[in-house]
């Protein structure tokens, strides 16, 4: 777990959750964004990516993992005596949804980048049945992920920099994806558990790895008293590494700063 703070007085800190294949280091300019903005920042790596392990990279043996992993972040984040936010990117913004329906935090807002809760390529009818036998005789056994680094963003500078990234994970067990297909339905099975916070979801609208109608479909049944969704138009997946990322980060702290407002923290 790695912390970055900021300069000064803090007004919150960011729990950053990162997606499938990939690690913290991606995250260094939004790490920066928000540190130099006054907040705190907290993130680590999941579970079977970037540098948690060699071994066992792209499988875990239950999502629950993952969902534990992340409640340690959070409990970090409350060592500071500041309102807690959690940013959950692709798959890190579906453990933190699976978080929020199986724990109760304290927690002042959740912002969600791109959720997976469904996928744009799926697996083979065929695949699809094999998966379920081999996870049981066979859960390691890894496939390619299908997922390229075009697939992510319109950003050469980030399509580069990943082209040649040694912790990018290229390949996945076949008990990762039946965990993440798990998880995906339980975010929508237990939509009434999720815990009432603010949220504001942003989707890219041209998302080429996540379906953006699914996550919409989601957003709109769940039960939140405060709940914003924001798509972006002709962004690609990760919206925090595009072009105008900027103005994505711009959105997204006004969100936090509205949440401090409303809970009298600032001013």
């Amino acid at each position: 777990m790695w912390k970055w703070e900021a300069e000064g007085d803090a007004k919150a800190v960011i729990v950053i959750v990162h997606g499938a294949m990939e690690h913290h280091r991606r995250y260094g300019w939004l790490i920066e964004m928000w540190r130099s903005s006054g907040f705190h920042v907290i993130m680590a790596d999941l579970p079977g990516q970037g540098m948690t392990t060699r071994a066992n990279r792209g499988h875990i043996d239950s999502f629950d993992d993952y969902i534990i992993e992340v409640k340690d972040w959070v409990q970090a984040a409350y060592r500071y005596n500041l309102p807690v936010f959690i940013l959950g990117h692709s798959m890190g913004g579906l453990i933190s949804i699976r978080l929020l329906q199986e724990e109760r935090l304290n927690i002042a807002g959740v912002i969600l980048s791109s959720p997976c809760l469904g996928l744009v390529n799926t697996p083979s009818k065929f695949l699809e049945f094999v998966s379920h036998g081999l996870n049981v005789v066979f859960p390691s056994f890894r496939v390619n992920s299908g997922l390229t680094v075009h697939m992510a963003t319109r950003n050469a500078d980030v399509r580069e920099a990943d082209s040649n990234d040694t912790l990018y994970v290229t390949k996945v067990s076949i008990r990762w994806y039946r965990e993440l297909a798990a998880a995906m339905k339980e975010a929508f099975l237990k939509l009434e558990q999720t815990q009432d916070i603010p949220m504001l979801l942003m989707q890219g609208g041209d998302d080429k790895i996540v379906k953006k109608g699914t996550v919409k479909e989601w957003f709109n049944h769940v039960p939140l008293s405060e709940k914003r969704f924001k798509e972006w138009p002709k962004y690609y997946h990760e919206i925090f590494n595009e072009p105008e990322r900027e103005e994505v980060f711009e959105y997204a702290k006004d969100f936090v700063i509205s949440q401090l407002k409303a809970i009298g923290y600032i001013v």
